[in-house]
């Protein structure tokens, strides 16, 4: 559907974390009322449904991805249908009645517990600030192909965690962000990518005490970030006083929650 620029403007100014479901529910307005063009005036009433009748908004729970799937050429893991997958596992816990059950008062967008998959350590969908963020991994390993020093690999690296020495190629692990990208580059085979999986980010929060996620150690496979998505979410469900974030949760038991036993 077509938009005015008055109207693409208005949402523009709309914060990033609910911007996709407003506009959603915009283009939703304007279909409604029969309209071929998304008008200011759709933004407005959108806008005025969302302020007050919030709580009909809130299902419990997002997730949410980059750009990846469109075809972004930097993605280190394909993740096409990983975001339905844990749709499907955060949906079964019911996150609404179990919310409402917590909450004082009506809920709010910011009650909701978000999972932020990024296909690469660009992190467009900023994983660092959610209660769960993924963002793929692929492990660069050294070959005993022949290195011809060509020095595609410490180009393509944007940290400098690749050089070359004693004609091989060296990665400084403390540096490397698992992109990918040196082993595609590399001509010889010297570098290929090796583990795929995922770096995890757990208890990240905006808001009036925001909150940079911590890494759980490890790069994991989907089945494992499965695991350790289910583990959050018990986690959560078991020592949730009043709705508070993930991220207040884990401060307030001071401790990470690979540091907390699992369920047997």
């Amino acid at each position: 559907m077509e938009w005015k620029k008055e109207a693409e403007e208005a949402v523009a100014r709309v914060p990033f974390f609910v911007r996709k479901r407003v506009k959603k529910r915009v283009e939703e307005e304007a279909a409604r009322s029969g309209a071929r063009e998304v008008t200011l005036q759709h933004v407005r009433t959108c806008q005025e449904r969302f302020l007050n009748r919030m709580e009909e908004e809130v299902k419990g729970y997002q997730v949410e991805t980059c750009f990846g799937p469109s075809g972004c050429p930097n993605r280190a893991v394909i993740t096409d249908g990983l975001p339905g997958t844990i749709e499907t596992a955060v949906s079964r816990r019911n996150l609404r009645s179990f919310l409402k059950e917590r909450v004082k008062g009506p809920l709010k967008i910011h009650h909701e517990f978000r999972v932020s998959v990024s296909d690469c350590p660009n992190a467009c969908s900023r994983p660092q600030i959610v209660d769960i963020g993924l963002i793929g991994a692929s492990v660069p390993e050294i070959t005993e192909e022949a290195c011809s020093e060509c020095g595609a690999c410490v180009e393509a690296c944007k940290e400098k965690a690749v050089s070359i020495q004693d004609v091989r190629p060296c990665i400084d692990e403390s540096k490397c962000l698992f992109c990918g990208q040196c082993a595609r580059v590399c001509p010889t085979g010297t570098l290929k990518e090796g583990k795929r999986g995922y770096r995890i980010l757990v208890g990240g929060k905006l808001g009036r005490h925001p909150r940079l996620a911590r890494e759980w150690p490890g790069i994991h496979s989907s089945d494992e970030m499965l695991q350790i998505v289910e583990r959050c979410l018990d986690l959560y469900q078991e020592r949730s006083l009043h709705g508070e974030r993930f991220g207040e949760i884990l401060e307030r038991s001071g401790k990470d929650p690979w540091e907390v036993p699992g369920r047997e």
